[in-house]
C-alpha cells in the first residue's frame, strides 16, 4: 500500500482534535492535563459547540488552557472561576459555560464559590483536576493532600492534628440541592479516558439542558510534585488516591 493510500480520509483511524492547536504544551511529562484538554477539545467539536463554548480558567497549572484549546476563554482570579461562570451563563444562557480548575484553586481559595454556585444550581460545568497537591507553585500541601503524604509544606507527611483531613469536594457538591451530576473519573488508562469523556459529555449536555450544576472530578497525577516518574505516579495514584477518592458517579439526577 502506498503512503498516499494510508493517509486517505477513509483510512484514518485517529486525528488530532481540530480545536486543539499546535502550541507546545508546558505541562510536565506524564501530566493528566494534556489528556483532559484533548477530551474537551474533541467533545466541543463533536457536539458542535465551537461557537457556544466558553471556558473559565483561573490561577494554577490550569491557567494556560486558553493557550491550547481554540475557544473563547476568560481568565479568573484565583478560586473565582465558578463566580465568573455564573455571570457568563446568566448573561448568555444559550452558551455552554464550563470552568477548568485544579484542586489548589477549587478546593482551597475557591471552596466558597464552588459550593454556592452548585447550591444555586447554576447551569455550568465544573471540571476539577485533583492531583492532591499544589503543582505550579512548588508542591505545597493542598486541601486534597492525603494523610501521610509528603509535600513541600508537610515534609514528614500530612497529619490530622496539624493539617486536618483531606477534603472531598465531590461529596460536598453532591450533597447540595442545586447539583444535578457529580462524578469522579481518571485518565490513566484508555478505558478510563473513555469513561471520563462520557462523563464530561453528559455534563456539557446538562449545561445546555438547564438541569443545574455538573461537576466532573478527574483524579490525576503530579509526578513533579510527587517526585515520581510518570509510570510510578500512575501506580501510586491507583494504590493511594483511589482509596480516598473512589471512581464513579456520586449523583445523577
Amino acid at each position: 500500500m502506498e503512503l498516499n493510500d494510508i493517509i486517505k480520509p477513509e483510512n484514518r483511524v485517529y486525528q488530532k482534535p481540530r480545536l486543539l492547536n499546535d502550541n507546545h504544551m508546558h505541562y510536565c511529562p506524564g501530566c493528566s492535563h494534556g489528556v483532559v484538554h484533548k477530551i474537551i477539545a474533541e467533545l466541543i467539536e463533536e457536539m458542535g459547540l465551537e461557537d457556544k463554548a466558553i471556558g473559565i480558567a483561573p490561577v494554577g497549572c490550569a491557567v494556560f488552557a486558553y493557550n491550547y484549546i481554540d475557544i473563547d476563554w476568560i481568565e479568573a482570579a484565583h478560586g473565582r472561576a465558578p463566580a465568573i461562570a455564573t455571570a457568563v451563563k446568566r448573561l448568555q444562557p444559550t452558551k455552554m459555560v464550563f470552568t477548568y480548575q485544579g484542586d489548589g484553586d477549587l478546593a482551597a481559595i475557591g471552596t466558597c464559590e464552588t459550593i454556592h454556585a452548585a447550591n444555586r444550581g447554576e447551569n455550568i460545568v465544573i471540571i476539577f483536576i485533583n492531583n492532591g497537591i499544589y503543582g505550579m507553585t512548588g508542591g505545597q500541601m493542598a486541601p486534597t493532600t492525603l494523610l501521610g503524604m509528603k509535600t513541600a509544606t508537610t515534609p514528614y507527611g500530612r497529619r490530622v492534628d496539624l493539617n486536618g483531613y483531606p477534603l472531598r469536594i465531590s461529596e460536598l457538591v453532591a450533597a447540595v440541592d442545586g447539583s444535578c451530576y457529580v462524578t469522579r473519573q481518571s485518565v490513566h488508562t484508555p478505558a478510563a479516558v473513555r469513561k471520563a469523556k462520557s462523563a464530561i459529555k453528559k455534563a456539557f449536555e446538562n449545561s445546555m439542558a438547564g438541569k443545574g450544576t455538573s461537576l466532573v472530578e478527574i483524579v490525576s497525577t503530579c509526578n513533579s510534585g510527587w517526585k515520581k516518574s510518570p509510570a510510578d505516579s500512575n501506580k501510586w495514584m491507583v494504590e493511594n488516591m483511589f482509596a480516598k477518592y473512589p471512581m464513579g458517579d456520586l449523583k445523577n439526577v
